[in-house]
């Protein structure tokens, strides 16, 4: 299940482009559904099954048309593990930077998820 959900950004392009960062507490929890809403220019954008895992973000009236016109947004997810994820505490002497530095695998998705337009 998902812990917290923050909204980073939102722009327009062809349609609604919003960026979200998702944590959850397990590597192998795929239990992630989103749902997006809006309601009085407010984006809503929360789990299937939790009421109380959710982010919220204002959009400009410009935004307000086009999300009212197509009815569907695309997301834009970063996932992230507590504890996989966080604060690096051991650091390399020696960092590399470049084509041959490491770096942690991050899980993304992009999604075109429907719009429920509410008063």
């Amino acid at each position: 299940m998902a812990t917290s959900i923050q909204i980073k950004k939102a722009t327009l392009k062809e349609r609604i482009v919003v960026d979200v960062d998702v944590w959850m507490d397990d590597p192998e929890d795929h239990d992630f559904s989103p749902r997006a809403r809006m309601t009085e220019g407010q984006l809503h954008i929360q789990n299937a099954e939790q009421d109380d895992v959710f982010s919220t973000f204002n959009l400009e009236e410009e935004m307000q048309i086009i999300a009212e016109r197509d009815r569907c947004i695309e997301l834009r997810i970063k996932f992230g593990v507590h504890g996989m994820h966080g604060t690096l505490t051991h650091k390399h002497p020696l960092p590399r930077t470049g084509p041959n530095s490491k770096k942690l695998a991050e899980s993304r998705w992009k999604t075109l998820l429907p719009l429920e337009i509410t008063s």
